[in-house]
């Protein structure tokens, strides 16, 4: 069975030139990811490597019979077309299951990131009315303490049970394996991805059933000509982010392909290595920070891995590691540009046309990306500008949910403004430049500010805080907060370790701040608006 979107040809114009979107009017993600490869010929999906060791090998036919079975129970407990069911687990069989089972009835999936603490989850699980929950004992833990502020939570499914909670697999079992999906068409609601923004609460991102397909051109591309035979795809990244989710798990299984799972408590490159060449990784996706950690691995070409294709995006690559992938792995790694609104819109291809080190590489056939003036009309080459995508786009996000404003602010006429800097040079490659705003890039992450000073407005000895990112060798930058202590408290070093572990435990592990200054003041605009921008001068000079 042929799936890829991407037409044969000898260069990147040729290919953008003969492509056409394949968008059926009805697309459900859980048929085209796994319902159709589930034909008893015991086709691979999966292959869960369990925390203990031991090794799962799923098929397509025990994939689907599970998310039937997990759809019959999500039914019976009165969870219906267009209720959504966040999903609180790491790289798993269980996960997989979860997001399939969601997508068959009609559901919304809500992934949740492993490391959100309670306040970080219950924000998002209350914006979103989520009214079931797929997780585990960890995941459960965290929900106990709130669940009186989750007031649309009617049904928890866990793994192994517990008060509160239905047994996941008792459930499962005592359900058909069986089940009818539901008749949806591409701009179905299908899934809402939490994402940071500048100022205010974090804001979900709402997709269709289009989401899939309108990923493929841009997996595809920097995967090589994804699908090959023999190709079986890994990714460190938590299946929770866009990345972990539709850059690799969906866009796999779409294809056949199958994927292997794993949960690193925390990234190992050494085991990086290990598993990667133990299970016969063809295809990855690999962040950069997780990439300068691998970096320091010696003789990596002692583990015979056999990779033949890495995406990389979040982070701009340089020259420096691009020649260390060639000499590590024996290929060159491609970097791609996108975010959760709209995402793999941009990429590299070396194996179709030349890779300029710092550049996020051309348009992913399928989507026209533009560099937009302040008068909102293309730039030159060579000009910087805002980095748009023109809509209509199957891969780009039906809105934010309930917030028509935001949404609204997000477009100018028929481009979607991504809030990043850019240019494009005479040859349509485009290169990063910042952000419009104070978006953090930090280990692959994208972190709002203002979740995390609300949340640190909440401590006792805080005053007033910024939270800036500033340049870091490893992670880009590193999340700091700058704060103006309440009258009588002392700014030591004891404060600032109590203030991390304040946000490293009650709000996310990614989010906490590994730098925490004290000052008198922030500095502040007529309006009263923080000036993030001398913050970061202040103390970026300070550790020069």
């Amino acid at each position: 069975m042929t799936t890829a979107l991407l037409p044969t040809g000898d260069s990147h114009d040729e290919v953008r030139a003969r492509f056409r979107w394949n968008i059926p009017a009805a697309c459900n993600i859980a048929h085209e990811a796994c319902e159709r490869w589930a034909d008893g010929t015991g086709r691979l999906a999966l292959i869960h490597l369990h925390e203990s060791g031991a090794v799962e090998r799923l098929t397509f036919d025990e994939l689907h019979r599970r998310a039937c079975r997990l759809a019959n129970t999500l039914e019976a407990h009165g969870i219906a077309r267009g209720d959504r069911v966040g999903v609180l687990l790491p790289q798993g069989a269980e996960a997989a299951v979860a997001h399939l089972a969601a997508y068959r009835i009609g559901a919304i999936a809500v992934p949740l990131f492993l490391l959100f603490g309670e306040d970080a989850l219950a924000y998002r699980l209350a914006d979103c009315g989520a009214a079931a929950l797929v997780t585990d004992q960890a995941g459960l833990a965290k929900i106990a303490g709130i669940r009186d502020r989750l007031p649309d939570l009617r049904f928890v499914l866990a793994v192994g049970g517990g008060e509160g909670a239905r047994d996941l697999q008792a459930e499962m079992a005592r359900a058909k394996d069986s089940h009818a999906c539901a008749a949806t068409g591409p701009n179905d609601p299908a899934l809402i991805i939490y994402t940071s923004g500048t100022t205010g609460s974090p804001k979900g991102a709402l997709h269709g059933h289009r989401v899939l397909r309108g990923h493929l051109p841009g997996v595809e591309l920097p995967q090589e000509r994804f699908p090959r035979p023999g190709d079986l795809f890994w990714t460190p990244a938590d299946w929770a982010w866009i990345g972990g989710l539709l850059d690799v798990l969906l866009p796999s299984l779409f294809h056949g392909v199958p994927v292997l799972a794993h949960r690193m408590a925390k990234f190992d490159p050494e085991l990086a290595f290990r598993l990667m060449a133990q299970h016969g990784v063809r295809n990855a996706f690999i962040p950069p920070t997780a990439l300068k950690m691998l970096r320091a691995v010696p003789d990596p070409a002692r583990f015979r891995h056999r990779l033949r294709s890495i995406g990389s995006g979040g982070e701009t690559l340089g020259a420096e590691m691009l020649d260390w992938g060639r000499g590590a792995f024996g290929l060159t790694i491609n970097e791609f540009y996108g975010q959760t609104e709209c995402n793999l819109v941009v990429s590299n291809c070396a194996g179709l046309f030349p890779v300029k080190p710092g550049s996020m590489g051309r348009p992913v056939p399928g989507h026209e990306v533009a560099i937009l003036g302040d008068d909102g009309r293309s730039a030159p080459p060579g000009t910087e500008g805002g980095i748009a995508i023109r809509a209509p786009d199957p891969v780009m996000f039906l809105g934010y949910w309930n917030k028509p404003e935001a949404t609204r602010q997000k477009f100018h006429g028929d481009w979607l403004l991504t809030g990043d800097r850019g240019i494009a040079d005479e040859e349509g490659y485009l290169t990063f430049l910042g952000r419009d705003d104070d978006v953090i890039t930090s280990a692959g992450y994208r972190i709002g500010p203002g979740e995390v000073e609300d949340f640190l407005l909440s401590h006792p000895a805080v005053l007033s805080v910024a939270v800036i990112g500033l340049p870091d060798p490893l992670r880009t930058e590193r999340v700091t907060a700058v704060i103006v202590p309440k009258p009588g408290v002392v700014p030591d070093a004891a404060l600032a370790k109590d203030i991390q572990d304040f946000v490293r435990t009650r709000l996310a592990a990614h989010l906490y701040p590994r730098q925490v200054e004290f000052t008198d003041a922030l500095p502040l605009t007529a309006t009263g608006k923080i000036m993030r921008g001398v913050l970061r001068k202040q103390f970026s000079a300070k550790d020069q």
